[in-house]
């Protein structure tokens, strides 16, 4: 009888460990190749972890809850084949394209990493009161914490261009460049930063039910927070009349689902937003310190509210796509987010988010950009209204139109009003009269 090492697997270059929140077998369960084994959630993805071959789960190394580093001996399954000792990390695992480096997702750490040979690199501040973005400086890929201690530099010194300014490999090693004498000394220590105002505690009260953050709430929260402190938060709001829209999805419907393509307003909408976002480049943009970034790539996030938290899936070069071709790979997409088989590249590079409120009533809303982004498109709920049109005679009257309200938060740091309001006003008069050439 052999027995097999299952390992906590790398889910991309710049993940250094997971969470395995649940476990889908129990200790003595027979399981079968590639069945969903234990699922794991990092700082870039929730994921099912197929088993690496067939037998008995025999030992349960990690238990729910547990965070540890990547290649950690997790279970071991037991197998009458004569298989290694250990497996190789799983088929998903394999599959996982490697995470982008210089845009990582918000971390939720809550400790100082370690650098090789045991020298912190950088620590949170004495009186507790941590911010995000320290937090994501510290959680810096073991790549650069490992380039920061052999020349040892402090990493919190380092202006970072990756996500909300953390460092990159890319930034380490410019800076070690521009300054190799200074870089072979330990940096003087930043100011500390004015403390940030702490939440009073809250105590529950008999009969409450009190649950810990998930590691996907805990990254949401962090996430929130520090776009609200980084960005210069504004919003527009415009009203869209989507009877033409309407019109198009009734006679299109039937033969769309034929070729297995549902033609929801959402990818009316995303069709409309990657048209015109190639137009006003200043929408489609990331702030990098005093420099701005203008994205050649179009990629559109569509935000997915999950039962267990929200994750944004990534249509890459949503401009290139058709109408059709953007449905199908945003049902796709929100399909895998519900069933946890996104892999960490497909929730990472976007460049513009839409977040759809509407589906569950909501009129309108203020939604909150998502970092690094400078512009995020809300969707309220679309259902016939009175509105005055105005007839070919220049009389006035009330019509039933198909009418709803989209807003846009952005980042007036880089994003005047003027341009997101002409931006709209673009997104806007393409769904009022789209063109039936599009689908």
């Amino acid at each position: 009888m052999a027995r097999i090492d299952v390992l906590m697997p790398q889910m991309g270059e710049s993940i250094a460990e997971g969470t395995l929140s649940k476990w889908l077998k129990k200790l003595g369960d027979e399981v079968k190749r590639d069945e969903p084994l234990f699922e794991i959630s990092t700082d870039k993805v929730d994921a099912e972890i197929p088993a690496p071959t067939a037998g008995v789960l025999a030992e349960i190394k990690v238990q729910e809850g547990q965070t540890v580093p990547v290649q950690t001996l997790v279970a071991v399954i037991e197998t009458d084949k004569g298989a290694s000792a250990t497996a190789a990390p799983s088929a998903a695992a394999q599959r996982a394209p490697a995470a982008a480096p210089t845009a990582p997702p918000v971390a939720a750490a809550q400790r100082a990493p370690a650098a090789p040979g045991g020298a912190v690199v950088a620590a949170p501040k004495g009186d507790g009161a941590e911010t995000a973005e320290e937090r994501l400086r510290r959680k810096s890929t073991p790549l650069v914490r490992k380039i920061a201690a052999e020349h040892q530099v402090d990493i919190a010194t380092i202006p970072g261009t990756g996500f909300a300014g953390r460092v990159t490999k890319q930034d380490i090693l410019g800076h070690i460049e521009r300054a190799p004498t200074a870089a072979a000394v330990p940096a003087a220590p930043a100011p500390a930063p004015s403390p940030q105002p702490l939440a009073p505690p809250v105590e529950p009260w008999p009969g409450d039910r009190v649950e810990p953050f998930s590691k996907i709430r805990k990254i949401t929260a962090d996430h929130m927070t520090m776009s609200r402190r980084v960005s210069a938060h504004v919003t527009s709001f415009f009203e869209v009349d989507y009877s033409r829209v309407a019109e198009l999805r009734r006679q299109h419907k039937a033969a769309g689902a034929e070729r297995g393509v549902n033609l929801t307003y959402l990818a009316f909408i995303a069709k409309a937003c990657a048209e015109n976002l190639r137009k006003h480049a200043v929408v489609n943009a990331a702030v990098s310190g005093d420099n701005i970034i203008y994205r050649r790539d179009v990629n559109i996030g569509i935000a997915v509210a999950l039962d267990w938290g929200l994750i944004v899936p990534v249509v890459k070069r949503a401009d290139e796509l058709s109408l059709s071709g953007l449905a199908r790979a945003i049902s796709d997409l929100g399909e895998r987010a519900r069933t946890k088989k996104l892999s960490p590249d497909e929730i990472q590079r976007g460049t513009f988010t839409i977040t759809n409120p509407g589906v569950f009533g909501s009129y309108a809303g203020a939604p909150i950009i998502n970092q690094p982004q400078v512009a995020i498109l809300g969707v309220g709920a679309i259902e016939k209204r009175p509105k005055v049109v105005t007839l070919p005679d220049g009389t006035d009257t009330i019509a039933i139109r198909t009418m709803g309200m989209v807003s846009m938060s952005y980042d007036h740091r880089v994003v005047d009003g003027a341009d997101a309001d002409r931006f709209l006003a673009d997104v806007k008069r393409t769904l009022e009269n789209f063109p039936d050439g599009a689908m």
